[in-house]
């Protein structure tokens, strides 16, 4: 087995290392890399790469390379520039190379096959490329239809072809099953209905999700699933076709003809399994996923709609000790009625006497202080009021949720997710905190096959019925 460290230099990878200058040496390759976009070659003059380098270094005040105490009016950064130039063109980096110009003697600079590697590297961790699955399953099938188009070389054009799309089709829904964990993750340290909201919103405006959906509806590979396993077969049970891909992969992979047989073999098998098994098992656990997803994004919107972690679940208790005092001696008859919808907190499950925070030394009042009160007017007593009923006021309480599903059920026993609107936010929180509260209101919710898509989102099927346990 061949090593990595026997294929690249010694130090190809200490510029990138701890250290104080790993990032500004990997700032330094993409500068370069970026200046080969309108090129034929990875050639270009070292002029060219000198000052694209100096002008990031001045940009960014960098004076690594420089003496401590050098004045700003006295630093070269094409020394600089130039000082990098030859770092990596040493032997032991290697990521460039210099070379001098046949016809203008002028010296260039060349990016080598492994610097070229290393940096389209460094871009894709930067800013990983969106994929289109589909497109693998599209090509694997239009190889095997069309003959014609491989028949001079069956092995490269044709099987290695559908071997590499099926690979990479497996990669990268294997990925995108990681980064839907990883959404999980974030999702459960979601603290505010309103951040839950903006995740989730994310969560369905995500190209993964688009994707995703494309592969179970549009794009299906039960479509062509049958034509291509009968195809694979019959390659597979072709004597003929056999022997030429055989060739054609000793040729290729520089094998002995009986291991490029058993090559060519498990080639066509592992695709064929691909297909016919593992397909289906990555995809079930990318949905079983996805279940989990949206189970977790319901609990935790329950959660939050009833329950508050900060000073506000103590003003609750506190509210809640308050009217039953008020029940006990009588003395809510005479709170005017406008104000008795501030102190409806009798009915709430889930406040409980762990919401108060006692503290842990008792303050001892040393000596006596006066303290003047200001008489509240009239007009502050209004103002105190309205402002406690504009926070009091929660438009997705839990009766104004059962009413909500009432209105749009109009006597339906089952209100289907295609029946809601799902035109703003507004309209996803009602949606959320109606499925929040729907066991406690009498409703169910059972989850469906397939997805809801909308201009801005895709959402997981499912329908609200009456609950008649």
């Amino acid at each position: 087995m061949t090593n990595l460290f026997d294929m690249v230099p010694v130090g190809f990878f200490n510029c990138l290392a701890s250290g104080g200058n790993h990032r500004i040496y990997a700032d330094c390759l993409q500068i370069i890399y970026e200046q080969y976009d309108r090129e034929i070659t990875y050639r270009i003059a070292r002029d060219r790469i000198r000052d694209a380098l100096a002008a990031y270094l001045l940009e960014n005040h960098i004076d690594f390379l420089e003496p401590e105490g050098t004045p700003n009016n006295e630093k070269n950064y094409n020394d600089l520039a130039n000082g990098i130039i030859r770092k990596f063109c040493s032997q032991e980096i290697g990521w460039l190379e210099e070379d001098n110009d046949d016809a203008t003697y002028k010296k260039q600079i060349i990016l080598t096959e492994q610097g070229v590697l290393l940096a389209e590297f460094l871009q894709r961790l930067i800013k990983p490329e969106r994929e289109e699955f589909s497109s693998y399953i599209f090509n694997i099938y239009n190889i095997l239809q069309n003959k014609e188009q491989w028949s001079q070389d069956p092995y490269v054009d044709g099987l290695k072809n559908v071997y590499r799309n099926a690979q990479l089709l497996s990669k990268s829904l294997k990925r995108l099953a990681t980064f839907i964990k990883k959404i999980i993750e974030r999702m459960v340290k979601e603290e505010t209905l309103e951040s839950l909201t903006e995740n989730l919103l994310e969560y369905c405006d995500g190209s993964f999700i688009r994707e995703y959906a494309r592969l179970t509806k549009q794009q299906n590979i039960h479509i062509y699933r049958s034509f291509m396993k009968n195809r694979l077969d019959e390659i597979l049970n072709d004597p003929e076709l056999g022997e030429l891909l055989f060739m054609g992969c000793a040729l290729e992979e520089e094998m002995e003809e009986p291991d490029a047989r058993e090559y060519v073999v498990d080639m066509i098998q592992t695709t064929r399994r691909f297909l016919s098994e593992d397909y289906d098992r990555i995809m079930n656990d990318i949905k079983h996923k996805i279940n989990i997803y949206l189970q977790i994004a319901i609990g935790r919107a329950r959660f939050l709609r009833n329950r508050e972690v900060d000073m506000r679940g103590n003003v609750e208790q506190t509210l809640r000790y308050i009217v039953n005092e008020m029940d006990t001696i009588g003395w809510k008859d005479e709170i005017p009625h406008e104000m008795q919808g501030l102190f409806t907190l009798s009915n709430h499950e889930f406040l409980d006497t762990g919401s108060v925070r006692y503290p842990r030394k008792p303050q001892t009042i040393k000596k006596q202080t006066m303290v003047e009160l200001e008489e509240m007017t009239e007009e502050d007593i209004e103002k105190a009021r309205a402002a406690h009923e504009k926070e009091a006021y929660d438009p997705y309480a839990k009766e104004k949720m059962k009413e909500y599903l009432q209105n749009r059920m109009h006597g339906k026993k089952v209100l289907s997710c295609e029946d809601l609107p799902f035109r703003s936010k507004r309209d996803l929180l009602c949606v959320l905190s109606a499925i929040a509260y729907s066991e406690e209101n009498g409703y169910c919710v059972q989850l469906l096959d397939g997805y809801l898509e909308t201009d801005q989102m895709l959402l997981r099927s499912f329908e609200i019925m009456e609950d008649k346990k």
